[in-house]
Order: C-alpha cells, then sequence, then structure tokens
C-alpha cells in the first residue's frame, strides 16, 4: 500500500535505508528500493535526501554515532584515577569497536569505508567528535599532573589520533588481521606514553 510521503519521519527513511543496504550492499542498493520497502515513490524520498549520496551519508552518520561515538563517549565521560591509563582504554576500545564492525557489520563498515573517500565534511565532523573525547580524558590528566601539556589540548588530541590511525582507519582494515598488529599497537603506544606522560616509570 501506497504511503504519503508527508508522514515519513527522518528515523523512518534511514531505518529502510540501512536495511536495504545491508540486503543489496552500498553498491546496489537503490533509492527505489529504499522506497519500495517504505511503499512509496522514489520522488517522496527525494523531498527528503536530495540524492542517494545524501541518504547514504545520512545512514553513515547515524550508524557512526550509534555504533562507535556513543560507547566512547561513556567511556571518556567518566572519572579515572589515572587518566593516562583512560586514555589508552579508549584508543583500545576504538580499534576494537572499529575491527568489531569491519567482521561483523560488513556491508555498514563498507559504506562507511567508502563514504570516508566521498563525504569530507562527514569523516570530518566524525573525526572531531572523537578528538573532543579524547581532549577530554587529556585534560583530566594535565589537572591531575599525570599529562604533559605540551601544546594545546585539541592539537594533542589530535596527534594522538593521527598517531594510532593505521588501527583504527577503514582504510588500513587489511591490515588489522595481521599477527603482529597487536605488537605493533603495543610499541606505538610505549613510544606515546613516554612522550605523554609527566613521569614514566
Amino acid at each position: 500500500m501506497n504511503r504519503s510521503g508527508s508522514f515519513l519521519s527522518r528515523m523512518e527513511i534511514l531505518d529502510a535505508a540501512e536495511q536495504t543496504l545491508r540486503r543489496y550492499g552500498p553498491g546496489k542498493a537503490s533509492v527505489t528500493d529504499v522506497a519500495k520497502l517504505l511503499g512509496v515513490s522514489h520522488g517522496t524520498l527525494y523531498r527528503h535526501f536530495p540524492s542517494k549520496a545524501a541518504l547514504r551519508e545520512a545512514v553513515t552518520e547515524r550508524w557512526l554515532e550509534e555504533k562507535i561515538v556513543a560507547p566512547l563517549a561513556e567511556l571518556a565521560g567518566s572519572a579515572a584515577d589515572n587518566p593516562l591509563e583512560q586514555l589508552h582504554q579508549y584508543i583500545v576500545r576504538l580499534i576494537e569497536l572499529k575491527v568489531h564492525y569491519a567482521t561483523q557489520d560488513y556491508e555498514m563498515f563498507r559504506m562507511y569505508a567508502a563514504v570516508t573517500e566521498e563525504a569530507a565534511d562527514l569523516v570530518e565532523a566524525h573525526i572531531e567528535r572523537i578528538i573532543s573525547q579524547i581532549s577530554i580524558i587529556l585534560n583530566r590528566g594535565i589537572e591531575q599532573g599525570v599529562i604533559l601539556q605540551l601544546t594545546g589540548t585539541t592539537a594533542l588530541a589530535r596527534s594522538v589520533f593521527h598517531a594510532t590511525a593505521r588501527f583504527h582507519h577503514p582504510s588500513h582494515a587489511y591490515e588489522w588481521h595481521s599477527s603482529s598488529i597487536s605488537r605493533e599497537f603495543d610499541e606505538l603506544w610505549s613510544l606515546l606514553v613516554r612522550g605523554l606522560a609527566a613521569t614514566v616509570k
């Protein structure tokens, strides 16, 4: 039964689009497929989203917020006796989430990887969310005197993010199952700690 597009909510459209993307894959799923699932014309969806790319980006943005940003926000926002260890836990959790979804939610992760090459604004906004969370932890450590304020906190957080990018950026996903990846991260983290810690035991 056809429905009136005026009664469609953004949530309904994104739910249907995500379901369609999972079923057909990001390369084959079309706006028409989403419209059929909702029982409306594809023209109706274009009144809500101007293009297939805009719809894909909206689905990806929501997925990133729910699956990556939200779980990490809870960790970053919690009090910690050792902010330097909390920072380590945060980066490890970021890596674990990316690795998990790369294997357990392949279609959505593949779309996310594709969007990183197509939607610079969306990707930059996502990165800024992560950097702001890292900044919270760094500020906590600086206030407690366990992390050196080497530069501005945001710049420092950005450096930590980019230094560890190999272990969580989707363009490196093919490396994540290497037998040496954990050791290589531990080696990198040891170097980062030496640079960040106010005292190194």
